[in-house]
C-alpha cells in the first residue's frame, strides 16, 4: 500500500484528475454541448443498421456484442498507438480524461429546473429535461419531472463523474474513456426501449458490472450524509442491495435520506414500465426535493473530490521521504 502511495504517477494522475474537473466546470459555464454527442449518434445508426427487429433473441443479442467489438476495438487501438507519437504525454492524457469526464453542471441545470416548476411552467421545465431523459416527458407532471430529474442527476453524477474518475485513476485515460465510452452505448442502446432489450442486452451487463466497486464509495459517502437522520434504520434497509448489481441501492438511499419516494412507473417510447420504487411509505417528490437531491449530490461529490485531493497529498508526501 505504501508503496502504491508512493508512486509519482498516482500523483499526477490524481492532480490531472482535479485540473481537468475544474477545466470542465469552467468551460461547462460557457460550452453545454458535450463531446461525446457524435459518437451518440454514430450510436444510434448503426443501431438503426444492424439491429433487425425480425431476428430471435439470440441473434440480437450477438448483434449487439458483435456491434460493441466492431466499435470500440480499432477506436482504441487507433488512440493507444496515436499515444506513442505524442511527445507531451501529460497533454494527450488530459485530453482523453476531459472527453470521459460527463457533465459537471447537472446541478445548475435541475435548479434552473425546479425553478421553472415553481413557477409552474411545466412547458420549459420538460423543453429542459428532454435531452437529459430517456423516458418520455411530454406527458409527465410537477411530481414526475421531479422524480425523473433527481434519479437522472443522482445515476448520472455516479456513472459520468466518479465511476469515469475512478478508472482513470486505477487504470489510466484509456480505461477511462473506454468505460465513458460504453456507458454512451448503453444510453443509446437501452433495454428499457423495446426495440433493444435483446441488442443492449451484452453492453447493459458490462456497464453494471463496472459502476459496482465505485458506485458502492458513492454509496456509502451517501449514507454517512445521513449521519443524525436514523442512519441505522436507513443502513438496515438497504444493507442487502450493496453486493446486488444495478443502481437500486443508490436511489435507495438518496429516497431515504430525502424522505421521498423514488422509482416506479415511467413511459419509454411509448410502452410503460414498471420499475423499483423505493420507500414506498413517503410522499412522493416536489420541485423543492430537487433542489435539496442537488445539494446531498454536490456534498457527496465533493467529499470524492477531496478524497483525490487527500491521495494526491499523501502520495506526494511518500514519494518526497522515498
Amino acid at each position: 500500500m505504501i508503496n502504491i502511495l508512493a508512486s509519482t504517477h498516482l500523483y499526477s494522475t490524481a492532480v490531472m484528475l482535479l485540473l481537468i474537473i475544474a477545466l470542465k466546470a469552467l468551460i461547462g459555464v460557457f460550452v453545454t454541448q458535450q463531446p461525446l454527442a457524435f459518437f451518440n449518434f454514430y450510436c444510434q445508426r448503426l443501431a438503426d443498421k444492424v439491429n433487425k427487429t425480425n431476428n430471435s433473441a439470440r441473434q440480437q443479442n450477438i448483434s449487439g456484442l458483435i456491434a460493441i467489438l466492431v466499435t470500440l476495438a480499432p477506436l482504441l487501438a487507433i488512440l493507444w498507438l496515436f499515444e506513442t507519437f505524442i511527445e507531451v504525454t501529460w497533454l494527450w492524457h488530459g485530453l482523453l480524461l476531459y472527453f470521459a469526464l460527463g457533465n459537471i453542471g447537472l446541478g445548475k441545470i435541475n435548479k434552473h429546473i425546479a425553478r421553472e416548476l415553481v413557477a409552474n411552467n411545466n412547458y420549459l421545465a420538460k423543453q429542459a429535461t428532454s435531452s437529459l431523459l430517456l423516458r418520455e416527458t411530454d406527458k409527465l407532471s410537477t411530481l414526475g419531472i421531479s422524480k425523473a430529474c433527481i434519479e437522472m442527476q443522482i445515476l448520472r453524477s455516479s456513472q459520468q463523474l466518479v465511476c469515469v474518475g475512478f478508472y482513470y485513476l486505477i487504470f489510466g485515460p484509456l480505461a477511462a474513456l473506454t468505460f465513458r465510452l460504453l456507458l454512451e452505448m448503453h444510453y443509446v442502446w437501452n433495454i428499457k426501449i423495446f426495440r433493444f432489450i435483446h441488442f443492449g442486452a451484452a453492453v447493459n451487463h458490462i456497464v453494471k458490472l463496472l459502476q459496482w466497486p465505485p458506485s458502492r464509495i458513492l454509496s456509502l459517502i451517501l449514507l454517512l450524509g445521513t449521519v443524525g437522520q436514523n442512519t441505522k434504520l436507513c443502513w438496515r434497509l438497504t444493507r442487502g442491495k450493496y453486493f446486488r448489481i444495478g443502481n437500486d441501492l443508490l436511489l435507495h438511499i438518496l429516497a431515504l435520506s430525502l424522505e421521498i419516494k423514488l422509482g416506479g412507473v415511467a413511459m419509454y417510447k411509448g410502452n410503460k414500465l414498471r420499475k423499483v420504487s423505493f420507500n414506498d411509505q413517503a410522499r412522493q417528490p416536489q420541485a423543492t426535493d430537487i433542489i435539496h437531491a442537488s445539494k446531498r449530490i454536490n456534498y457527496a461529490l465533493y467529499i470524492c473530490i477531496l478524497l483525490v485531493m487527500m491521495v494526491a497529498i499523501m502520495s506526494y508526501a511518500n514519494s518526497g521521504q522515498g
